[in-house]
This record gives C-alpha cells, sequence and structure tokens, in this order.
C-alpha cells in the first residue's frame, strides 16, 4: 500500500485587464470599455472511495490549473482557467508547504466527496473602464493578473476503521482477519508476512464492522523501527484496538507489555484507547502449557483475556462479540484535523504594502496593488505615469514614501520601474 507521497500543485494565473476606448460613429463620449482578465484555474483535492492509494502520484506529481484569458474590448470579460481536481483516498491527510518549508493549510480529507482547496488561482486584472473618474476621463491604465498559488503537498493516508487488529509479528492477525472478512492478507508461519494494512468488513449480529490489520510492532517502533511510523500511523483512525497474544510465544507477557509501550510512546492517547486482548493459537501444544499462567498474569494489570483459535474457529464468535460489545461503549472518534476546507473565492488585491530602503538607498516600494498597475504600463507616456501617480496617491503608496524620508532626486522602484523621485511625480 502506498500510503505516502507529496506532489508540486501551481493554480492559474489570473488574466490581465484590457485598455481600450469605444469609437464609434454617432456614439458621443464612448469613453473607456476595456473587459477584466479572467480568474486563473484552482487546484482541488477531493475524496473519493474509487482510490484507495497514493501509488498514481508516484509518476504524476505536478499539476497545473489553467490560466485566465485577458479581458477584450466591449468590457468583455476574459475565460477563467480551467480547475483542476486531483482524486485521493478517503482519509488523506494533506499538507500544503511553500516553498521555505513553511505550512500553510493541513486538511483531512475523512469523508466520501470531501473537497478541500489547495491552490488558489490568481484573480484577473481590472480593465481600465473601472480607472475612470471625474477627473480622469481617457484612463490609460490595467491591471496585470495576479499570480496563481504553488505549494507542495504532502500526503498521507491514514486508515478509517473501527477496530485496529494489533500485536507482535506472526501473532495471528493476519489469520484472523482472513477467517472473518472477505480479504486476503498473505499468511505464512514467518514474522512480518504483512507488510502493510489490511481492511476488512465482517458483518457480526446484522452490524458490519471494519476490521484494519496493523502489522507487527517491534519494540522501537515509535522510533521508526520495523517501519514502525508507517504502521502506527492507521492505528490513530480505530476506535478500538484488538490486541491478539500468540499463547504459544516464549514470553506472551512481554510480548503484551511491548506493544502497549511502542502505543504509548508513538501516541498516549493511543495507550488510553480501549483494547479486547485475545490470546491466539489455542489449538497449539505450546498454548495450553502457558495458558494458565499467561491468563493469570494479565489479571493484575486489569485484563481478562479471550481465547481463540483461528485455525479451528474455537471461540472467533465469542471474540467477534466482545468486539461489538466493546465498540458500542467506546467513545466516537474525534473531528478531523481540519473538516472545512478553504472556500473557493475571489481574493480582493491587498491595498497595503510597505516601502523599504536598500543597501544603496534606493526606496523599493512592495505594494502588491501599485506593482499591478506598474506592471502592464507604459512609462514612457507622460500621461501614464500622471495617472499613476493619481493611483499611487489613492493607494497611500505617496504618504508611506513621504514618510520613509524620500526626497528630490532619490531613487525610487516599484516593481521593473525605476526613477529618480522629482517635481514631476511629487504630489502637488
Amino acid at each position: 500500500m502506498i500510503d505516502t507521497g507529496e506532489i508540486h500543485v501551481q493554480a492559474g494565473n489570473g488574466g490581465d485587464g484590457f485598455a481600450c476606448f469605444r469609437r464609434e460613429k454617432f456614439v458621443e463620449r464612448g469613453g473607456p470599455e476595456g473587459g477584466d482578465g479572467g480568474t486563473g484555474g484552482s487546484v482541488y483535492l477531493f475524496a473519493t472511495t474509487s482510490e484507495n492509494t497514493l501509488r498514481r502520484f508516484q509518476t504524476n506529481r505536478r499539476f497545473r490549473a489553467g490560466h485566465g484569458q485577458p479581458g477584450s474590448k466591449s468590457n468583455k470579460h476574459g475565460r477563467s482557467g480551467d480547475d483542476v481536481r486531483i482524486p485521493v483516498p478517503v482519509g488523506t491527510v494533506a499538507t500544503c508547504l511553500t516553498p521555505d518549508g513553511a505550512e500553510t493549510l493541513r486538511v483531512d480529507l475523512a469523508e466520501d466527496g470531501q473537497t478541500a482547496l489547495v491552490a488558489q488561482g490568481g484573480g484577473g486584472g481590472r480593465g481600465n473602464a473601472h480607472f475612470v473618474t471625474a477627473v480622469n476621463q481617457e484612463p490609460l491604465l490595467r491591471e496585470a493578473g495576479e499570480p496563481g498559488e504553488t505549494y507542495r503537498v504532502r500526503l498521507e493516508v491514514k486508515l478509517l476503521a473501527d477496530v485496529g487488529v494489533i500485536g507482535v509479528p506472526n501473532a495471528g492477525k493476519s489469520s484472523f482477519v482472513g477467517r472473518v472478512t472477505a480479504a486476503s492478507p498473505r499468511v505464512a508461519a514467518y514474522p512480518f508476512t504483512t507488510l502493510e494494512p489490511q481492511l476488512g468488513v465482517v458483518e457480526n449480529r446484522g452490524k458490519p464492522v471494519v476490521l484494519a490489520e496493523i502489522p507487527g510492532l517491534l519494540e522501537g517502533a515509535h522510533l521508526g523501527v520495523g517501519l514502525g511510523h508507517d504502521f502506527l500511523r492507521h492505528a490513530e483512525r480505530t476506535r478500538l484496538f484488538l490486541h491478539l497474544v500468540d499463547g504459544g510465544a516464549l514470553d506472551p507477557l512481554a510480548d503484551y507489555r511491548q506493544v502497549n509501550e511502542e502505543l504509548a510512546q508513538y501516541d498516549p492517547a493511543l495507550a488510553a484507547r480501549p483494547q479486547v486482548v485475545v490470546i491466539t493459537k489455542s489449538d497449539t501444544d505450546e498454548t495450553q502449557l502457558q495458558l494458565e499462567d499467561v491468563t493469570a498474569a494479565l489479571k493484575p494489570l486489569g485484563v481478562t483475556p479471550l481465547v481463540m483459535s483461528t485455525a479451528t474457529g474455537d471461540g472467533v464468535q465469542a471474540v467477534l462479540d466482545r468486539v461489538l460489545q466493546a465498540l458500542e461503549a467506546a467513545p466516537q472518534p474525534e473531528e478531523p484535523v481540519v473538516v472545512a476546507p478553504r472556500p473557493a473565492r475571489r481574493r480582493r488585491p491587498s491595498r497595503s504594502g510597505r516601502v523599504e530602503r536598500d543597501e544603496d538607498g534606493e526606496f523599493v516600494v512592495h505594494w502588491f496593488a501599485a506593482e499591478r498597475l506598474v506592471t502592464l504600463a507604459n512609462v514612457d507616456d507622460h500621461r501614464v505615469v500622471g495617472q499613476l501617480l493619481h493611483e499611487f496617491r489613492r493607494l497611500g503608496v505617496t504618504a508611506a514614501l513621504e514618510a520613509a524620508g524620500v526626497a528630490y532626486g532619490d531613487i525610487v522602484q516599484i516593481a521593473d520601474w525605476t526613477f529618480p523621485w522629482g517635481e514631476a511625480l511629487q504630489p502637488a
């Protein structure tokens, strides 16, 4: 079972706004009519029962949504980019990481059909029709589209089951799951036959119970020994543990304590979870010889074990009945890490920013709304420069520069535009 993976997702960029003017015969004062750019496509994850592993992401790791198209004349909006929807197994936990490794979102897709937005498309830029004012009837400005979000997304699947079947290697877990469910785990007389968790469903007394066989836990599993982290991850989603103890082992009591110790070291909440303890392989001579002693040793620990043999079927029904009874009394599972994913909505451009002075003494303006205007502006046209100045005043860029101490002749940089602060660019 491939239960961990990492993918790269890139949302689409927003389309650029358009700048044009209506020029038709017999139409007076046509005015600006540049349309807005389309919104970039977003990337979504959705949980589905049709997927059960992350194997598909071993070869396909990059997903890109479509870019928004630019606006056009007659106030026509550009077409929005196509979204990308990525199916993942139910029980997948997705963590979004920035290029520097910072976590921005963690969502638990614990229900079939649940959808999460993991990378949002950029908003479209505004056309020049949005910049007309009483004092500017011929706006020449338009906005560049916003860039789409880009993330690394770490995926891990945690099995959803009612009962986790735990125990040391070769304690009889696979034999039990194979006997009571339609699952077909490998069964052999050597340790570590099971290399990945197995799910099965058993119907007992008219009620379905989902079993998850957790591969054998070695000493040090909480530190990753024997792929312990990969196995214990799946134990987190179970409400009850069916703890199988090999009655014919050299020291069954030590095996029982070892498994519980590994659960406690990995997560104390796992050790506190209800358990049904069963001594297995009751049909063997080794088990019969020490059955009484093992049962007596467990009683001081508050455990009254059941006894069964999956080979003969003796005691199996009693175990299923005890499991059903314990499930009814077990607490309901906790809510997923994040139930409500981020809504898909168009964001408003940030209207705030900051001014910094670099080591060369230049004033560098970090103001996203202003940068979007400068990106597509023809700064060689004095009319455009005048309109940019008006927008800088309105956005607060001019006031921020003055507060930072800008003076005549100082170099100011906004996006790729570098210019000297002079009389033509100072506020009136």
